[in-house]
C-alpha cells in the first residue's frame, strides 16, 4: 500500500525529490513496520521525527504515538506533511534544520527518522552530547556500511566510540536501494540505540577516552605501541590498563578505552 500511495501522492502534486540532499522516500511496508515496531513506541510517548518528507513515517507514528513533533528543512514538504498523515491533532510541524532546532527539555522523547546519510554523525554528536535532556532511545534508517560501523564489537571509529559510550546500539533490518524512492546507491539499515540512562565513565573519562582513539586513529593500521604508547605515560598506561602493545586502535572496546584514558589520567 505504501508504494502505490506514496507514488500516487507525488505525481498528484508534482514532487520532485532532490538526491543530492539525500532525499530518498520509503516505500516498504515491511521496513515501515519494523522501524515502527523497533522503536517500541506507546501511547504515552513523545516521538520527535527527523526529516519526515512528506510523511510517510508520520503517518504510523501518530497513530501509536500520544505526540508527534516532526522536524522538516524543506518547506516545499512542510506544506503536505499534515495532509498525507491525514491531519491528526497529535502531530506537531516545525520548518527548520534539526541540527540547530530547540528540543524538548521538560519530558522525555524518542528520536524516529529516516534521515539523508550525511546528518548521521552531526545528529548523533547533538544528541548525545550537546542536549541537556537526550532521547531515551532513537531508532534511525541510515546508510548500512554506518550502521555496522556503530554495531562493531571493537571501536572501528569515533562515532562507534561515541555511541558504544552512551547507549547500546544494534542493527535492527538491512534495507536494499529497492525500499525508496527513487533508490539511494547503497544499503541502509536500521540501527535502534537504546541510551543508558547515565553514559559510561564520567566527563572527564570519555573526553580523554576519545582523545586517545582519536590519536591512535591517525595512524589505524598500526599497533598502539607504535601510537598511543609513544604518548607520554603512554606504556606505563597500557600496562596498568592491560592494554597489549601489539593491538590495534579498531580492536579494543569501550571499556577499554575508558580503561585507558583511567590509567593515563593516573600516570598524568
Amino acid at each position: 500500500m505504501t508504494k502505490s500511495e506514496v507514488q500516487t501522492y507525488m505525481q498528484a502534486h508534482k514532487i520532485h525529490l532532490d538526491t543530492s540532499q539525500g532525499q530518498h522516500f520509503l516505500i516498504s511496508d515491511e521496513v515501515l513496520h519494523a522501524i515502527i515496531e523497533t522503536a517500541n513506541i506507546q501511547d504515552k510517548d513523545r516521538v520527535i521525527e527527523i526529516g519526515p518528507g512528506i510523511g510517510v513515517l508520520t503517518k504510523e507514528l501518530v497513530r501509536r504515538a500520544k505526540e508527534v513533533i516532526a522536524i522538516e528543512i524543506d518547506a516545499h514538504f512542510v506544506l503536505h506533511i499534515h495532509a498525507f498523515a491525514g491531519n491528526p491533532k497529535n502531530l506537531t510541524v516545525i520548518e527548520g534544520n534539526a541540527l540547530h532546532t530547540d528540543m524538548p527539555t521538560d519530558a522525555p522523547y524518542k528520536i524516529v527518522a529516516n534521515i539523508p546519510y550525511h546528518i548521521t554523525s552531526p545528529l548523533l554528536h547533538r544528541f548525545l552530547l550537546e542536549e541537556p535532556l537526550r532521547p531515551t532511545s532513537m531508532t534511525l534508517l541510515i546508510q548500512k556500511e554506518v550502521a555496522e560501523n556503530i554495531c562493531s564489537e571493537g571501536t572501528a571509529s569515533i562515532l562507534t566510540l561515541l555511541v558504544q559510550l552512551y547507549g547500546t546500539p544494534s542493527l535492527v533490518y538491512r534495507v536494499p536501494p529497492t525500499c525508496f524512492v527513487p533508490p539511494p546507491k547503497v544499503d541502509s539499515a536500521v540501527l535502534h540505540i537504546e541510551l543508558y540512562p547515565e553514559p559510561k565513565g564520567t566527563p572527564e573519562l570519555r573526553e580523554k577516552a576519545m582523545m586517545l582513539l582519536k590519536h591512535a586513529n591517525k595512524e589505524r593500521r598500526k599497533m598502539l605501541r607504535n601510537t598511543v604508547a609513544y604518548l607520554p605515560g603512554g606504556k606505563a598506561a597500557m600496562a596498568k590498563a592491560n592494554i597489549e602493545q601489539t593491538r590495534r586502535p579498531q580492536t579494543l572496546t569501550a571499556d577499554e578505552w575508558l580503561g585507558l584514558a583511567e590509567a593515563f589520567l593516573f600516570f598524568a
